[in-house]
C-alpha cells in the first residue's frame, strides 16, 4: 500500500475506514477515469483516496460534518489562497472588539478564553457551505476542535478523545476529577501549521465533489452520474452502536449548530430498532440505483451490535436485492470479517461499549 497522504487525516472519525481498504477495491475493480462513488461518505476516505487513484469520484452525506470535510478533500484550495484567508481573518478578529461567547460550564473548561473568541469568531465568519477556501480551513478546525491537547499542540480543547466529542457534563466532571486545565492555543497559528502540513504533499490532479444530502435522494442530486458508475465503496451508519448526532455534537456546534448535543438529530430512521434499519438501507440502494453501471461493483464495510453474523449478512443482501430491484446478486468476494481494536473512546470512557467487529461485502447485481 502507498504512503497515506495527511489530508486523509484531518478530521478523524467514528468507524472510518483505512485509505487502504479503499485502494484495494479501487484498483481491483476501477480503471483510471472511472467513476467511484460513496452515498455515507463520513470523512470522505473514499473520495479522497479514489482521486488520488486518478478516479473520478463523488459522495454525499446527511451530517453536515461529514459533507464539509468530505468537500473539502475533493476540492482543495491552493496553500496561498488559504494562507491569505486565514491571515485576514486572524486581522478581523483581533479588530472585532466584544464578542459573546458561551458562558456554560462546559465552554469555560473546555477551551481557554483567547481560544474561545478565536472559535466563535470563524464560526460566524466562514462561509463554509459556499466557499472551497472557507470550507477547508472549517474542515482543518473541526479536526483540532478536540483531542488529546496534552500530546499535540495542534489541538484547542482540554483533553478529549479527537474522534468523538464527549458529553458536556460527563467532560466537566472528568476534567475536574483529573485537575485538568484548558490549553492556551492560538488558533489561527495552528491553522497556518495545519495548511503546511496537509498540503505539504500536494492534491489530486482530478476534483471530486462531495454534498450534504440524504442517501434516499441521491440519484436526483447527482443527476450527471446516471448509469456511470462504477464502483460503491461505503459504510453505512451502524445500528446501535452510535449517534452521530450526539458524538460529533461539538462539531456540529462549530458548524453553527446548537451549544448542547441533540440525539437523533439526522430523521432518517437509521437508529431505530432492526426492522427500520433494514426498510432504511434498502431505501439507501434504491436511492443510488440510478447512478449505477450495468456492471457496478459495490463494496459494503458493516456492523452492528444487534445482529447475529448471519442475520447482519441476510439483512445486507435482502436489502440490496429489494433496494436494487435485482433478485440474483453476484457475491464477488466471500464475507471478510475484521476486529476493532485500540477505540480511542476507551481511554476517556473505560468498559464504553460499541461494536468489536465489522464486515465486508463486495456484490453486483446479476
Amino acid at each position: 500500500m502507498s504512503v497515506v497522504h495527511p489530508l486523509h487525516s484531518i478530521c478523524p472519525y467514528f468507524a472510518m475506514f483505512p485509505p487502504g481498504f479503499v485502494e484495494r477495491y479501487v484498483l481491483a475493480f476501477t480503471n483510471p477515469g472511472d467513476i467511484v462513488f460513496d452515498p455515507f461518505s463520513g470523512r470522505g476516505t473514499t473520495i479522497f483516496e479514489s482521486l488520488l487513484l486518478g478516479r473520478q469520484a463523488y459522495g454525499l452525506d446527511i451530517n453536515p460534518v461529514a459533507a464539509c470535510v468530505s468537500a473539502a478533500k475533493a476540492d482543495p484550495p491552493t496553500r496561498a489562497a488559504l494562507l491569505n484567508r486565514i491571515e485576514a481573518l486572524k486581522t478581523q478578529c483581533a479588530d472585532a472588539g466584544v464578542i459573546e461567547v458561551p458562558t456554560s460550564e462546559f465552554f469555560e473548561a473546555c477551551y481557554a478564553p483567547m481560544t474561545l473568541r478565536q472559535l466563535v469568531f470563524l464560526r460566524t465568519a466562514l462561509q463554509w457551505r459556499s466557499s472551497k477556501v472557507d470550507r477547508f480551513i472549517a474542515a482543518m478546525a473541526l479536526g483540532c476542535l478536540h483531542g488529546e491537547s496534552h500530546k499535540s499542540q495542534n489541538c484547542f480543547s482540554n483533553r478529549m478523545p479527537r474522534t468523538i466529542s464527549t458529553k458536556p457534563d460527563y467532560s466537566v466532571r472528568w476534567w475536574a476529577e483529573k485537575e485538568l486545565v484548558p490549553p492556551q492555543r492560538d488558533v489561527f497559528e495552528i491553522l497556518k501549521r495545519q495548511v503546511d502540513f496537509r498540503l505539504a504533499r500536494g492534491v489530486p490532479a482530478l476534483v471530486g465533489e462531495a454534498r450534504i444530502g440524504d442517501v434516499r435522494n441521491a440519484t436526483k442530486m447527482f443527476r450527471k452520474l446516471r448509469g456511470q458508475v462504477k464502483l460503491v465503496v461505503t459504510s453505512p451508519p451502524y445500528l446501535d452502536t452510535t449517534d452521530y448526532g450526539e458524538d460529533q455534537w461539538l462539531r456540529l456546534w462549530f458548524l453553527g449548530g446548537a451549544e448542547r448535543p441533540k440525539g437523533r438529530i439526522f430523521a432518517d430512521a437509521r437508529h431505530g430498532t432492526s426492522a427500520a434499519y433494514w426498510t432504511f438501507l434498502a431505501a439507501a440502494w434504491n436511492g443510488i440505483s440510478g447512478l449505477l453501471a450495468p456492471d457496478c461493483t459495490i463494496v459494503i464495510r458493516i456492523g452492528g451490535m444487534s445482529f447475529a453474523p448471519d442475520e447482519l449478512e441476510n439483512g445486507v443482501l435482502t436489502s440490496l436485492r429489494e433496494g436494487l430491484g435485482s433478485p440474483v446478486l453476484d457475491v464477488i468476494q466471500p464475507l471478510d470479517v475484521s476486529e476493532i481494536k485500540n477505540r480511542q473512546t476507551n481511554v476517556f470512557r473505560p468498559g464504553t461499549k460499541g461494536k468489536r467487529v465489522e464486515y465486508d461485502f463486495v456484490v453486483r447485481a446479476a
